[in-house]
């Protein structure tokens, strides 16, 4: 396969090529199926996560993807991938945390090393849910209730984070998420709160983890495909011996391709190539899940890109600039009330017809942030990369 048709096919299935259209559905469930279909969406900055998906749904605001998570609960806020906060499906919840617990699961006693031992968070695994049964609760009131549930070690302020020592159970935060004991909640008063898939998604059970991580492989294949075991496991934060096994339970659900320029890889058996040539100019926002799960990233962000856009080889670092298909840039935006200031830096001179393109997308990008306002420069951007 040529990499123009891995671009074009993963743009697609990414919803970079056109946006999903609502048609009679409502506009959250429509959200869930564009999430879904990227495997989740970084979210440990939300308005990042919120332009991110709604730029892939046709008309959809910032607001569509808050009322998909916190009206409609089509969405979930949790720790997904590598354990960093994303955005994932509820449909699909059983399934991740079915994967994700059982990636856990082998990595056994190290799991709470240096702060806790197995036995502790087990017992931090199954108290969240009963702390959190009746309502949503912020981080002290979750500490203390933990506190009170399985002893005051819980509480104790011994994780330095920030110039600050953190609650010794805060240290297994995001393997309570990945097990399905806890999730986030909405702000109250400014304050971050933590709530369970228990009540939140009434018959919550996960699934086993053997076909749970043979459905979550077969959803990034999708997804993401072709790819290597390496790369979904850099991708999930998984041991590669692990996802090696993995795909190789997937038997005939999969075949092997050769990516020109990149090397062998695995696609779903008879997935479509795309015979047209990758198009568009899409700003995608930091942590943007294209960006950060597509490899391999030397022909993603080729030559001038991978200087520009990544941070010590990492991607999702800054807000990027795609041409048909490749980072060929980077941008940033200030909005000031309800006008959108938006400085890209293109690598290359764009043409007179990228421009034309550009200006639809901050047009586009203003619609989803609610300004009225806006501006295009075209410059040099000063902004550090995010961390």
């Amino acid at each position: 396969m040529s990499w123009a048709a891995v671009s074009a096919r993963r743009l697609a299935r990414h919803r970079l090529d056109a946006p999903a259209l609502v048609g009679g559905d409502p506009v959250t469930r429509r959200i869930a199926d564009v999430v879904a279909g990227t495997c989740g969406v970084h979210a440990q900055v939300m308005s990042a996560a919120e332009v991110s998906v709604a730029m892939r749904v046709a008309g959809a605001v910032c607001g569509d993807v808050r009322d998909a998570l916190w009206r409609d609960r089509t969405l979930v806020r949790t720790h997904g991938p590598r354990g960093a906060v994303h955005l994932l499906p509820a449909r699909d919840l059983t399934a991740w945390v079915g994967a994700m617990a059982g990636l856990d699961a082998a990595r056994g006693p190290a799991l709470g090393e240096p702060y806790l031992d197995p036995d502790q968070v087990a017992a931090l695994a199954e108290a969240c849910p009963a702390v959190l049964a009746d309502g949503d609760l912020t981080t002290d009131e979750l500490t203390r209730a933990l506190a009170d549930a399985v002893g005051g070690w819980a509480a104790e302020p011994v994780v330095g984070a920030f110039r600050a020592r953190l609650p010794r159970w805060r240290w297994v935060q995001s393997a309570l998420g990945r097990r399905g004991a806890l999730c986030f909640g909405p702000r109250r008063g400014g304050e971050l709160t933590f709530a369970t898939p228990a009540r939140l998604l009434p018959g919550f059970v996960p699934m086993d983890a053997e076909p749970a991580l043979r459905r979550l492989a077969l959803r990034y294949l999708h997804g993401y495909g072709p790819a290597a075991p390496a790369e979904f496991a850099r991708w999930l934060g998984a041991p590669r011996d692990r996802c090696e096994e993995v795909f190789r339970s997937l038997g005939d659900s999969v075949e092997q391709v050769t990516v020109m320029g990149s090397g062998p890889a695995l696609q779903l058996t008879g997935d479509p190539v795309h015979d047209e040539p990758p198009r568009g100019v899409r700003l995608l926002p930091y942590f943007d899940v294209f960006g950060v799960g597509c490899h391999p990233r030397s022909l993603l962000f080729a030559g001038a890109a991978a200087r520009r856009a990544l941070t010590r080889g990492q991607a999702g670092t800054h807000p990027v600039l795609l041409v048909d298909g490749q980072v060929a840039g980077v941008w940033r935006q200030v909005l000031r009330g309800r006008r959108l200031v938006v400085t890209v830096e293109p690598l290359v001179r764009p043409s007179a017809a990228e421009l034309r393109e550009l200006v639809e997308q901050v047009r586009r990008l203003a619609e989803i942030q609610g300004a009225e306002d806006v501006e295009l420069e075209v410059g040099r951007v000063v902004a550090g990369p995010h961390s």
